[in-house]
């Protein structure tokens, strides 16, 4: 199938999601779209040497585009402890052990662990210390929320990276320091930074790990994925993954802004372009956490709090305003991590602010298309302030199967059921997207739009039926919206001549099936650039 640059799909359901949304035949050549239409039409364009793809009656459709996930995360995921499916504090201990066992980890080298969540832990709190120290009592483990928002540490890590009662907390995190001890718990930025500093893996074993985590988001349906934070020990794994040819599908970087210079010299062919599949596409920074690790920074408290306790914030309102000038003035894109509404407020106002002033002054107000990353609690009366400064929420909507019930406990039924107000924002008319954070939940498209179209938790609850949305619209989400996020909505997103052949066959039209089937229609084949990267055996 790989050996001819010209091919025709027929005998199915095309759906190109342009104004015109069915076709019956879809003709590729050289990696590129040449036409869209009905069977004769195509036949009589694609003429002699053309592969001919019969669909048998499956649907064609754009390639999934990843709106917001962590690429490296992803790869490194597959490097570590996995624990996403541990459900006490001993079970942890025995799937730290056993990895330590099975992989022959020698004494003192580090070993990173991820995805375990306390909410669905028996003991329903993280664990401390100790409970690491007994899983790895001879090596230092870092091990990470599924948030990606808070961790711990065991004591042997804790040594290493010099971590006492008075080290100082970064703004923005908290140390948990109990009868003179720290207790290896630790939140946001104080987290992140002992993060930073762990030993990378291995080079050849990264390298093996983003292979096999393209792998991962190309079975879905997804050919443009997002590196959503770049930290400066990055750029020279993306410059060999550049130069080794490794990249099989687009990858859209985003620098983190606290500390882009040198990054953005050393990649300075990447700024807005792709070369060896990777590019620059802006800037990344945080305004708060976690709503389900109770970090996300609320206008009020959380549930069942003392001290009126509504999470903290990141940053102050200066550094946001000095980030803002910076990419209007670099033209450079701006996401923003914005989980609860006064961190949704603080962006808002910030850059809001910063439009006004450049206006007043006679500063270029350039379109950057800023994004407003999860955008979980973003209120009913921000949508329209969001829709002026020409933001894009990307939506998390999956929070609302896989942590549902646990933001009606943190969150009462009123603003949780206020989630990924996706119908909302549309009504707004703001062009939102959908991600799945990939690594904390898998970059699994259909699920997220069956969350989208349903929003049931997992405990069966319907949360916020208002806020429910056509299939079309959050198909559009992960498609031509995501496209428009990128500024590529002129060659990717939907089916028409001209574009990129990045395309995926789903098993049946996700049109016509049964809103709580559409989870299950099958990934059958993957194609990036007019060269299939995954097929199914059927």
């Amino acid at each position: 199938m790989l050996a001819l640059a010209k091919r025709m799909y027929y005998g199915g359901t095309v759906l190109t999601m342009e104004d015109i949304l069915y076709a019956q035949a879809l003709l590729v050549e050289d990696g590129v779209i040449r036409a869209v239409g009905s069977e004769a039409e195509v036949r009589a364009a694609a003429g002699r040497d053309c592969e001919m793809v019969d669909l048998k009656g499956h649907t064609l459709m754009p390639a999934f585009i990843d709106a917001h996930s962590h690429f490296s995360g992803c790869a490194n995921s597959l490097l570590q402890v996995p624990l996403g499916e541990a459900v006490s504090f001993d079970e942890i201990e025995e799937r730290i052990a056993a990895f330590i066992r099975d992989n022959h980890i020698s004494k003192g080298q580090w070993v990173a662990a991820q995805g375990f969540d306390h909410n669905v832990l028996r003991e329903k709190r993280p664990p401390r210390r100790e409970v690491l120290d007994r899983a790895a009592p001879d090596n230092p483990v870092i091990m990470a929320h599924q948030s990606g928002h808070t961790g711990v540490l065991n004591t042997l890590a804790l040594e290493r990276l010099g971590i006492t009662p008075d080290t100082p907390v970064p703004e923005g995190g908290m140390m948990e320091v109990a009868d003179g001890k720290v207790t290896g718990y630790m939140e946001e930025t104080a987290f992140l930074n002992c993060q930073s500093r762990v030993p990378m893996p291995a080079p050849e074993d990264l390298m093996g790990a983003y292979l096999r985590a393209q792998d991962g988001y190309a079975r879905r349906g997804v050919t443009t994925v997002q590196e959503g934070m770049m930290i400066p020990a990055m750029e020279p794994l993306y410059r060999q993954l550049c130069a080794a040819g490794l990249l099989k599908l687009d990858v859209v970087g985003y620098l983190d802004i606290t500390q882009a210079d040198g990054m953005r010299t050393a990649l300075s062919e990447h700024i807005g372009q792709y070369s060896g599949r990777f590019k620059v596409g802006g800037y990344k920074t945080f305004l708060d956490g976690s709503p389900q690790a109770r970090t996300a920074w609320l206008r009020e408290p959380y549930c069942g709090e003392e001290e009126n306790y509504r999470g903290y914030p990141r940053m102050s309102n200066e550094e946001l305003a000095g980030y803002v000038d910076r990419a209007l003035d670099e033209n450079m894109q701006l996401l923003v991590h914005c989980n609860g509404d006064a961190a949704c407020e603080q962006y808002l106002r910030v850059y809001g602010e910063r439009l006004r002033a450049r206006a007043a002054s006679g500063k270029p107000c350039r379109a950057i298309r800023p994004v407003i990353i999860h955008a979980q609690m973003l209120a009913p009366d921000q949508l329209s302030r969001a829709a002026q400064n020409g933001m894009i929420p990307s939506f998390f909507v999956a929070h609302v199967y896989h942590w549902g019930d646990v933001h009606l406990e943190n969150l009462g039924p009123e603003r949780a059921a206020r989630i990924s107000p996706a119908a909302s924002a549309g009504a707004q008319g703001l062009r939102y997207t959908f991600h799945q954070d990939a690594p904390v939940i898998q970059p699994d498209m259909l699920e997220t739009v069956w969350c989208a179209v349903n929003r049931v938790t997992k405990q069966g609850t319907v949360l916020g039926p208002q806020e429910r949305v056509p299939v079309l619209d959050a198909l559009r989400a992960v498609t031509i919206n995501a496209a428009y996020q990128y500024f590529e909505e002129g060659s990717k997103g939907s089916l028409r001549p001209g574009k990129r052949a990045d395309l995926v066959i789903l098993e049946e039209d996700p049109l016509k099936a049964l809103p709580m089937h559409l989870r299950d229609i099958r990934i059958l084949e993957t194609v990036k650039d007019g060269k299939m990267i995954y097929r199914t055996d059927i």
